[in-house]
């Protein structure tokens, strides 16, 4: 596995330079370049389709988007489109955000752990085409579908990442993601818990940790 190897870019290039950064990590063999989306400068979807648009195989994900500001609906709709763009490349890391930022646009990040669960239920049958009426505490939805009337019909394979940092986002990440998003600026010792607590939510779910993709960033 220490082959793979993936670009991760935030703000400090402009989005065209970005462009031609993806591209010369394609061309290298780059696995994948994902855009963050932390503090209010850089919305990742923007960043993402012109990613997606000058390439051809490299994959293209959200390092990481929030559960909190975007309706489930144009979320799903959001991959749907980006995966029209760019067929199975995209990938859609997610996060619970953090504060003081969320508390300062409104948001009140209550029960994380049953937000982030309900948003990965309801979005991964939405991308599998599903028909889907959830009454959940944060996402309530009534016979909704993607309606794609001239597009591809088919389930969409696009995998949800959790960017966990706390045990118990960790553990659900574990147990009900396709991967998780590993911090950075992190020692040795933090990993090793992280480990940890992925294998307690992966033995929940019957799953073994080779199911769950686990990129690592590093600051360069």
């Amino acid at each position: 596995m220490t082959d793979r190897v993936a670009l991760y870019l935030q703000d400090a290039h402009e989005i065209r330079e970005g462009m031609k950064l993806a591209q010369f990590a394609e061309k290298n063999g780059f696995e994948a370049v994902w855009q963050a989306e932390s503090r209010l400068v850089r919305d990742a979807i923007v960043p993402m389709a012109a990613f997606a648009a000058v390439t051809e195989r490299i994959k293209i994900g959200s390092g990481v988007i929030n559960n909190w500001t975007r309706n489930i609906g144009l979320l799903a709709a959001t991959f749907l489109t980006l995966d029209d763009l760019a067929p199975d490349r995209a990938i859609c890391g997610i996060g619970a955000w953090w504060d003081p930022l969320a508390t300062n646009v409104g948001i009140t990040r209550r029960k994380p752990l049953k937000a982030m669960r309900e948003t990965i239920e309801v979005m991964r049958r939405l991308l599998h085409m599903e028909t889907v009426t959830y009454e959940g505490e944060f996402h309530q939805v009534n016979g909704i579908k993607l309606d794609v009337v001239h597009g591809r019909q088919e389930a969409r394979n696009v995998p949800l990442m959790i960017g966990s940092t706390g045990p118990k986002m960790t553990q659900l990440a574990g147990e009900i993601a396709d991967g998780v998003v590993m911090n950075y600026c992190v020692p040795p010792e933090y990993n090793k818990g992280y480990m940890d607590n992925l294998k307690i939510g992966a033995d929940k779910a019957g799953r073994s940790l080779d199911d769950i993709d686990r990129p690592q960033l590093i600051v360069c």
